[in-house]
């Protein structure tokens, strides 16, 4: 697939109470609502340039580099999730656009998550990728480590534990792609800028400071958590809790990981186009069962 601009795709600059964003729109059918993709935090606005191609049949895809991400403006700690939902409201608005599509993995889910609360109006579907509504003990353990590993210079050290965090260990489960998977991460981690390494570190650090998740309605017409089927960083049984809290569908991707939009990629897409299209979820080959939590949510008996 061609990463390069071509007519129909764009990079807005953008300014939300001072800090300097990018969002990248790349216009494609109008069968449903824009979608908005919010990635996670070592993520910028090129790393869902992949899923174009399998989206673009669909719908419009708005990639966001949010303050703290890629090129834009430095995001200090403090500025938490709120702001970045509200930073995800100020683009809808300056793209012209009604209510959107959003789909947020990782981080960006929680970021996806607080949009759709704070911002019922601006929101039509909300898919949710690797979730919780609390960060673990074993991710503040890390991210405490990863910041005691920077400060030491421990740079091929500290990929490699990020890779461990992130990935399902060895014997956990069949992990497509896992050896070409876990390869990639840490080069990607190990060849960060010190800008890049700054801003990632922030983004972990903001999670401990910060409400990963609050409870609350979200105002989208129908909501979907998911993840990998071997995620260990943020287990099925937490998504599916999650999805219960929302009111929503939950399923798990087979032979995956944390990591499924990079080991699945071409199965997450098709996920994407039929949630956001509101096919039917039943029976795909990649998935494990839906359950739905939408009557619960509802408050049905």
């Amino acid at each position: 697939m061609s990463h390069s601009i071509d007519p129909q795709v764009t990079d807005l600059t953008l300014d939300f109470r001072g800090f300097e964003y990018i969002a990248r729109t790349a216009t494609g059918s109008s069968a449903t609502e824009a979608l908005f993709v919010l990635g996670g935090s070592s993520q910028d606005r090129h790393s869902w340039l992949r899923y174009e191609r399998w989206l673009l049949p669909h719908t419009t895809v708005v990639t966001l580099e949010l303050p703290g991400y890629g090129h834009a403006a430095p995001l200090p700690v403090e500025y938490g999730m709120d702001f970045l939902a509200d930073t995800v409201r100020h683009t809808t608005e300056a793209l012209g656009l009604g209510r959107v599509n959003v789909f947020g993995a990782c981080f960006g889910a929680a970021i996806a998550l607080r949009f759709a609360q704070r911002h019922p109006d601006h929101i039509a579907r909300l898919m949710l990728g690797g979730t919780a509504t609390d960060i673990s003990p074993e991710y503040t353990a890390a991210a405490k480590r990863w910041r005691s590993m920077v400060d030491d210079g421990l740079f091929d050290t500290m990929a490699q534990d990020m890779v461990e965090q992130f990935m399902a260990p060895p014997g956990h489960g069949i992990v497509r792609r896992r050896a070409a998977v876990a390869r990639l991460m840490r080069q990607r981690f190990a060849s960060l800028t010190e800008r890049e390494l700054a801003m990632d570190i922030t983004h972990h650090e903001r999670l401990l400071s910060h409400p990963w998740s609050l409870p609350g309605p979200t105002g989208a017409d129908s909501v979907l958590v998911f993840t990998g089927e071997h995620d260990t960083i943020t287990p099925p049984h937490v998504g599916r809790g999650v999805a219960e809290t929302l009111g929503a569908r939950f399923t798990t991707i087979k032979d995956a990981d944390h990591l499924v939009q990079i080991e699945r990629d071409g199965d997450l897409a098709d996920l994407m186009a039929r949630f956001f299209t509101d096919q039917p979820l039943e029976d795909l080959p990649y998935l494990n069962p839906v359950e739905d939590f939408a009557r619960v949510g509802q408050g049905a008996s």
